[in-house]
């Protein structure tokens, strides 16, 4: 059985594309799996992954030595207590009023001490406050840390990865274009681009076949002409 395994980092919701491509491909093992600990383009190194998505800021992590496709932005927002200062902005807060903040960095935080969990229990208590993407921060919401919009905030980009060096990108191709929404009839799908290839193939044989037998049938026909005015002693009319 095939077999595309596929990371992502939190925040990424992957379970609808997932879904999708195992309708579309029931014999294809699909195993995916959330990354919390280190850098997730490891996993493309180390071959435990063909495709990962990946959160970056700037410039794309693309080199010689992987591809990358991006997908969608992700807004930053600034987590804090209730009844922290940053709750009395209904929807959005300055930039210039978050730096005024003592915030923690998420950098310190770790898998080994408890993670991005352990993080939000510092910003509850009101100590500090923290600057994440939204999607991170819908995806550890408490009951006691609100969050609101960073205006001109630093916004993240997610994107999917996939080693440059693979050698078959069938089924990674598939996956790609469920997430960046073709239909299974889209002309762009890779199993769709190899149904008309191969359709043309055989359209462009049968073509060439029934050439031959045209052309094997007006051969035929015209000896048999010659052979019928020599048996006659006639030559045969020559067409205008």
């Amino acid at each position: 059985m095939q077999k595309l395994r596929v990371s992502y980092v939190a925040g990424v919701t992957p379970g609808k594309w997932m879904d999708r491509f195992a309708e579309r491909y029931p014999d294809v093992q699909l195993v995916a799996a959330r990354h919390d600990e280190g850098d997730i383009l490891q996993l493309l190194a180390d071959g435990t992954a063909d495709a990962v998505f990946v959160r970056y800021r700037g410039d794309s992590p693309k080199d010689a030595t992987r591809h990358v496709i991006p997908l969608y932005e992700e807004l930053e927002v600034v987590c804090a207590a209730k009844d922290h200062d940053v709750e009395y902005y209904e929807e959005s807060i300055p930039a210039s009023v978050v730096q005024s903040f003592a915030q923690l960095d998420l950098a310190d935080y770790p898998e080994e001490v408890g993670g991005i969990p352990v993080a939000m229990e510092v910003v509850a208590s009101g100590a500090q406050v923290a600057c994440v993407p939204q999607s991170i921060a819908r995806l550890f919401h408490r009951k006691d840390v609100i969050y609101r919009l960073i205006e001109d905030g630093n916004p993240t980009q997610i994107g999917i990865a996939w080693p440059a060096a693979m050698e078959d990108t069938a089924l990674v191709d598939e996956f790609i274009g469920i997430v960046r929404g073709r239909s299974a009839n889209s002309s762009r799908q890779a199993s769709v681009r190899q149904d008309q290839q191969q359709a043309k193939k055989v359209n462009d044989q049968a073509k060439a076949k029934a050439k031959a037998k045209a052309q094997e049938a007006a051969k035929k026909a015209k000896q048999q002409a010659k052979s019928k005015a020599r048996a006659s002693g006639s030559k045969p009319r020559k067409r205008r």
